[in-house]
C-alpha cells in the first residue's frame, strides 16, 4: 500500500466525507479509493472493462451464420 500526503479543498473534503457516510467505509482513504475505482472504470477503454469482456465471452456461444460470398451476401460489387 502506498502512502500519500494530498491537499484537497474543502469542497472536495466535504464530498469525501458524503461518500464515506453513504458507504459506510472506514476513513477518507477507502472513500479516496472507492472514487478512483469507479472513475478509473469508466476512463478504461472498453475493451478492458470487465462487463465487455463478459459480453465477449456470451457472443461466443451464438448461432454463426456462414457465409460463402461476402460481396453477394452483403449487397456489394
Amino acid at each position: 500500500m502506498v502512502k500519500a500526503i494530498v491537499n484537497i479543498d474543502e469542497s472536495a473534503n466535504r464530498i469525501l466525507n458524503i461518500v464515506k457516510a453513504k458507504e459506510n467505509l472506514r476513513d477518507k482513504s477507502d472513500a479516496i479509493n472507492l472514487i478512483l475505482n469507479l472513475y478509473g472504470m469508466e476512463m478504461m477503454e472498453p475493451e478492458l472493462r470487465p462487463d465487455f469482456i463478459k459480453e465477449l465471452l456470451a457472443s461466443q456461444n451464438e448461432k454463426v451464420v456462414k457465409i460463402s460470398d461476402w460481396n453477394k451476401h452483403f449487397g456489394l460489387n
